[in-house]
C-alpha cells in the first residue's frame, strides 16, 4: 500500500511538472507583467521591514507611531536631498572622468599583461593552459559584471514611474503595521498560527539582524574608504569608495572584489601610491572584520564558513552579482526553514 501511494504521488508530481512546462510559454508573458507590478511592492516591503525597528524605537520613547514615521521620512528625505545636492555633482563628475580615461587605462593594463607573455610561454603546458583558462574566466566575469551593472541602471531609469509609488507604499506599510499583522493572523489557519509566528521571529532574528547590520557596516566601510582614498590622492575616491562599500556586503570575496579597481587605479599612478592604497584598504578590512562586524552584526547567522562560500559560488553561477548579494541571506532563511520543517516532522 505504501509503495502504491508513493508511486501515485510521484506520478501526480510528474504530471503537474509536465502541465507547467506545457503551459509555461503561454503564461510566461502574464507572469512577467505580474512581476513588474510586484517589484515596487516587494521593494517597499523590504524598505519598510528595514525601517520598522527605528519606528518601534521611537514609539517606545513615547512618540506616537504616525509622528515617528514622519520623523523617519523627514530624516530620510533630508539625507537624500543632501546627497543629491552635494554628492551627486561630484559623483557624476567622477563617473564622466572615469569613462573618459577608461579606454587608455585598459590599454595600459593590456600592454602590461602582454609583457609577461615570454614568461608564460616558458611555463609548462598544463600551467599555461590553466593560466589562459583563469584569465578567460576573469575576463568573462568582469564583462558579465559590467553588463549586469549597465542593465541595472537601464532598468532603474525605465522603472522611475513605477518606483515613484514606493515611498507611499512604505508609508502605509509602516502606518498600518498592526492591521497587516491582524490580516495575516486571521487568514492563517488556527493550527499554524503559533508555529508560523515562531518561524517569522526566527527569520527576523537571522535575516533581519544580518541585513541591517551588514548595511550599516558597508556604509561605514564606504565612508572610511572614501576618506582614505581622498587623503592618498587616488582619483575617483567617491566612486571607488562607494564600490568598496557596496561589495563589502558580500562575505569573504567582497573585500577582494571591491579593492581591485582602487588598487589598479592607484598602481597606474605609481608603485608607491598603490602600496599605500593597499595598506589603507587592508587596515579598513581588518577594522571591519575584527571590530565593526563583531559589534554590529555579531554571529546572527550561525553558519559554517564553508556553507557561506558554497552559497556564494552557487549564487554567482545562477545570478551573477545579484546572486552573490542574495546568496547569504537566502541561505539564512533556508536554514531557518529547514530547522522548522525538521522540528515539525519530528513532532508529528
Amino acid at each position: 500500500m505504501t509503495f502504491f501511494v508513493y508511486s501515485l504521488l510521484l506520478f501526480i508530481w510528474i504530471l503537474i511538472i509536465g502541465v507547467v512546462c506545457f503551459l509555461w510559454p503561454f503564461v510566461a508573458p502574464l507572469f512577467q507583467k505580474l512581476w513588474s507590478i510586484l517589484i515596487p511592492v516587494l521593494i517597499a516591503g523590504l524598505v519598510a521591514y528595514l525601517l520598522h525597528p527605528f519606528i518601534e524605537g521611537l514609539n517606545q520613547w513615547g512618540i506616537p507611531r504616525l509622528q515617528a514615521i514622519l520623523i523617519v521620512f523627514a530624516s530620510a528625505i533630508g539625507l537624500i536631498t543632501l546627497a543629491f545636492v552635494f554628492g551627486l555633482p561630484a559623483f557624476s563628475k567622477q563617473i564622466q572622468s572615469a569613462m573618459d580615461v577608461l579606454p587608455a587605462q585598459i590599454d595600459r593594463i593590456v600592454s602590461f599583461l602582454h609583457s609577461f607573455e615570454p614568461t608564460l610561454n616558458r611555463m609548462p603546458a598544463f600551467l599555461k593552459d590553466h593560466m589562459d583558462e583563469w584569465s578567460g574566466n576573469l575576463q568573462s566575469f568582469l564583462e558579465q559584471s559590467f553588463d549586469q551593472l549597465e542593465s541595472i541602471l537601464i532598468t532603474l531609469i525605465r522603472s522611475i514611474p513605477s518606483l515613484v509609488v514606493i515611498p507611499f507604499l512604505v508609508f502605509y506599510f509602516l502606518k498600518d503595521h498592526a492591521l497587516l499583522k491582524k490580516v495575516v493572523w486571521y487568514v492563517t489557519p488556527p493550527k499554524w498560527r503559533k508555529r508560523l509566528s515562531l518561524y517569522a521571529k526566527d527569520v527576523d532574528h537571522s535575516f533581519g539582524s544580518f541585513i541591517r547590520g551588514q548595511l550599516l557596516v558597508a556604509l561605514i566601510v564606504a565612508l572610511l574608504s572614501i576618506i582614505g582614498l581622498w587623503l592618498l590622492g587616488v582619483p575617483y575616491a567617491v566612486l571607488l569608495g562607494l564600490f568598496i562599500g557596496a561589495t563589502d556586503i558580500i562575505p569573504y570575496f567582497g573585500a577582494i572584489i571591491g579593492a581591485v579597481p582602487a588598487l589598479i587605479t592607484a598602481f597606474l599612478i605609481s608603485w608607491e601610491k598603490g602600496l599605500y592604497t593597499l595598506i589603507v584598504l587592508v587596515v579598513i578590512q581588518q577594522l571591519e572584520g575584527n571590530v565593526l562586524s563583531p559589534i554590529i552584526v555579531g554571529r546572527t547567522l550561525h553558519l559554517h564558513p564553508m556553507m557561506i562560500v558554497l552559497a556564494l559560488l552557487i549564487g554567482v553561477e545562477l545570478g551573477g552579482i545579484w546572486g552573490m548579494l542574495l546568496a547569504v541571506p537566502g541561505l539564512a532563511v533556508l536554514k531557518v526553514t529547514l530547522l522548522h520543517v525538521r522540528e515539525y516532522v519530528q513532532s508529528n
